[in-house]
């Protein structure tokens, strides 16, 4: 059976709903309408059903969703309901913060490596990890079987970089850098830059 297209503007919504429920969760709440989520995430009740109808039916007309049972079935479609080690390539700042962020462990992801290329980084501890050096990088993402990846080092490496990281079996990677990755089309990519963020909220802003 060929499995049903969805649109990635969809999948990317998904963990807001997700995150949302469980905040819903520890409010108490059990049943939640597509409106009153739709409320609290910013977009329209026939999005939220529009969106989930793509994975089938999970509410009642009248009774809306159960939220216990509705972040279930997120967690499956978005396989969060499994631990992913994910490796940290530069252990500057922010390398070092995203591996000491708490947020993960209880999420399904397992910050296992982290690495930099800079003597004076390679060998102290972050936490749990030791840096270590970029030279066994691929090596150690292939014997602990790592398939995402996060990049915090200096944009003129980020491309390189990323071709060691695909070649030894990443699949996913979230890329803080600047840069443009060229990376084959089946690779997940997705760009973190403060700067075009701001950019594109600047156009939303009142004239001083």
């Amino acid at each position: 059976m060929k499995e049903k297209f969805v649109p990635d503007i969809v999948v990317k919504r998904l963990p807001w709903y997700l995150q949302t429920l469980n905040q819903m969760a520890r409010e108490g709440l059990h049943t939640v309408s597509s409106i009153a989520l739709a409320d609290r995430v910013g977009t329209s009740g026939a999005q939220i059903r529009k969106d989930l109808s793509y994975f089938g039916e999970f509410g009642k007309q009248g009774t809306g969703y159960s939220i216990y049972f509705l972040i279930e079935q997120l967690q499956k479609i978005l396989k969060v309901d499994r631990i992913w080690r994910v490796s940290v390539v530069g252990a500057g700042n922010l390398g070092r913060a995203l591996t000491r962020y708490q947020g993960f462990a209880n999420r399904g992801i397992d910050i296992c490596l982290l690495f930099d290329n800079d003597p004076g980084l390679v060998g102290i501890r972050v936490n749990s990890l030791i840096v270590r050096h970029v030279d066994s990088m691929a090596d150690d993402i292939q014997d602990m079987k790592v398939k995402m990846a996060i990049l915090t080092l200096p944009s003129e490496a980020a491309q390189a970089t990323a071709d060691v990281l695909v070649g030894a079996g990443i699949q996913a990677i979230l890329n803080y850098t600047p840069a443009a990755l060229m990376l084959p089309k089946h690779i997940q990519v997705e760009h973190i830059d403060p700067v075009l963020q701001l950019q594109r909220m600047m156009y939303y802003l009142g004239e001083e």
